[in-house]
């Protein structure tokens, strides 16, 4: 494939969505039709009425907070985010673009009756020693994490689905490793990092191995969702140095600048053998509540040359500009490149909800230059104003 040399977009697999959005759920005390209360009661003595009324207000009040409360329960299983997405990629200084993203708004549409709710699935891939790894998992991410996948049948997303999707993921990231390892198309010197994110219902469930990150903005503070896995990490240091390997110049063995990967068979001791480069994931999952507003997953080109938080902040002002989710991540990534970033860039942003305003340029006050008169203006002013 002939790519420019500059600002290349990654091809991305985009799945529209073929129904309408789900409303997206609000919960309001004025919504839950309760009987309104009688309060007349003419053959009852007055302070009688005031005490039978104000119980039957009280246990109309519980009533109301029970209902609301169960719908708030019940909305993190069925409801789902009104889900909006963009995506940019950029060559950036290297020679080659070796990242890859998947982009899936609509995952339902993608599998059919897999899942029997609301569903949207996302990928970064930062492939080293060539693009061959990525782009291999990309290629095959919907038969390895969830055409092969084994989870319970069940109407609802309750405790005993969740650790069974959880180690569905993990599963489905090893089951990935072995077959770079068994493909001849992709050299074992070749690798890449992986970090998906899965939306169902109201669940959001994030899988990394490596240095891709997941940044969860709730009510303007930037939550990982991931963590960095370099030698820099201590307990990766330790978990590498303990099966063995060493760390070199912040490089696993002298030549690795992350402890976990896809790939790179060449660095990794025969299967069934404990490496001290490993491809398993670690998984965070949580439910998605109305104080989230969006997730950022790049590569680490991205987050070489800038923070979580500041992240957040640069995306969040963007959406109450323009409320364009592929524009923020235009921008984001033309932001890193300003900031001499030297790694290809791939950044992926999910809206969950619309800002509360898109926000416009307010208006520059003038302001008025001081200046002071002489006497004798002061004194011609004065005449003017008394009308002589």
């Amino acid at each position: 494939m002939i790519m420019s040399k500059k600002m290349v977009a990654e091809a991305e697999i985009i799945c529209q969505q073929s129904i309408p959005p789900v409303i997206e759920v609000q919960y309001h005390l004025h919504n839950l039709n309760v009987d309104p209360v009688d309060v007349t009661a003419p053959s009852t003595p007055i302070f009688e009425t005031i005490s039978t009324d104000i119980s039957r207000f009280e246990s109309v009040v519980s009533c109301t907070e029970t209902m609301k409360e169960a719908a708030i329960n019940s909305s993190a299983v069925k409801s789902f985010p009104s889900i909006r997405s963009g995506s940019y990629a950029d060559i950036g200084t290297r020679p080659s673009m070796d990242d890859a993203h998947i982009r899936i708004d609509d995952l339902s549409a993608r599998l059919g009756s897999f899942f029997k709710w609301p569903s949207a699935f996302y990928a970064v891939f930062d492939g080293h020693g060539g693009p061959d790894a990525a782009a291999y998992i990309k290629r095959n991410a919907m038969r390895l994490f969830f055409e092969d996948a084994r989870l319970p049948q069940t109407s609802d997303i309750n405790d005993v689905f969740i650790e069974a999707l959880v180690d569905s993921h993990r599963k489905a990231f090893l089951q990935a490793d072995i077959a770079l390892a068994e493909e001849s198309s992709v050299s074992n010197s070749c690798g890449t990092t992986a970090l998906t994110a899965l939306v169902l219902g109201r669940h959001l469930l994030v899988a990394n191995a490596g240095d891709c990150r997941a940044v969860l903005c709730r009510k303007g503070v930037a939550v990982d969702m991931s963590q960095d896995h370099r030698p820099s990490y201590l307990p990766e240091r330790k978990r590498v140095e303990k099966l063995g390997g060493y760390i070199e110049d912040e490089y696993l063995n002298g030549y690795l600048s992350v402890t976990r990967s896809l790939g790179d068979w060449d660095l990794k001791l025969p299967l069934g053998a404990s490496s001290p480069l490993i491809a398993e994931p670690d998984v965070q999952q949580l439910v998605l509540t109305e104080d989230d507003e969006f997730l950022i997953i790049g590569c680490d080109g991205i987050w070489d040359v800038i923070s979580s938080q500041d992240a957040v902040s640069f995306v969040r002002r963007g959406l109450r500009r323009h409320d364009d989710p592929e524009l923020c991540a235009r921008e984001l990534v033309t932001e890193a490149s300003r900031l001499h970033s030297t790694d290809n860039l791939t950044v992926v942003i999910i809206c969950f909800s619309s800002p509360s305003a898109v926000e416009s340029c307010p208006p520059r006050r003038r302001r008025l230059r001081c200046c002071s008169l002489s006497e004798e203006a002061r004194n011609r002013l004065r005449s003017l104003l008394e009308g002589n």
